[in-house]
């Protein structure tokens, strides 16, 4: 970018909030994807489950004050501006990204109440009631559908990330300066 200009960033809360999540996510998907790596039914299986799990509630507890953020303040202009149909695709991935961050854990959370009929906090004796009866198979088919849409997670993470490095190394916008 040339000296003199000045990039419009996202408020401080909003870039906080986006590389906290981001590293949460990415913590989500290592701890389920080595779960393998233990035994079934072992307690470190079973630790790292359970990790995934509450990793993936805190992801959609600061999705809210991730939303009222974006809500409250405006998104600084890319410099040079994009083309209208640019544009409607870089709205578009955000759409799915929020959508993503949500649906995956609630349906992890659904999941887990429809198994087992309650969150247990950890290290207390309190737990999260299911609103719902349990149902093993419902369960197994929101856990299969939370499966398929974290794949389809990686391909969205993966072209928001492309995304990003093609607007400051191809571009050269001001698109990764404003979340820096």
């Amino acid at each position: 970018m040339p000296t003199g200009l000045s990039v419009s960033r996202y408020v401080r809360s909003a870039r906080l909030l986006h590389w906290l999540m981001a590293l949460l996510v990415i913590l989500a998907y290592v701890l389920i994807t080595n779960r393998g790596q233990f035994e079934r039914g072992s307690l470190a299986r079973q630790w790292v489950v359970l990790s995934h799990f509450w990793v993936g509630l805190l992801v959609l507890l600061l999705a809210l004050p991730r939303f009222w953020v974006r809500s409250r303040h405006p998104v600084p202009p890319i410099t040079p501006p994009l083309e209208a149909g640019l544009a409607r695709i870089g709205r578009l991935t955000h759409y799915a990204l929020y959508g993503f961050l949500l649906a995956q854990p609630l349906l992890g959370l659904f999941t887990v109440w429809l198994t087992i009929g309650a969150v247990k906090i950890p290290s207390s004796t309190w737990a999260l009631p299911s609103p719902f009866a349990v149902d093993p198979e419902l369960a197994k088919s929101l856990k299969g559908v939370h499966a398929w849409l974290g794949q389809a997670f990686y391909w969205v993470i993966g072209l928001h990330v492309l995304a990003a490095l093609w607007h400051h190394l191809i571009r050269r916008d001001d698109t990764l300066k404003r979340m820096l």
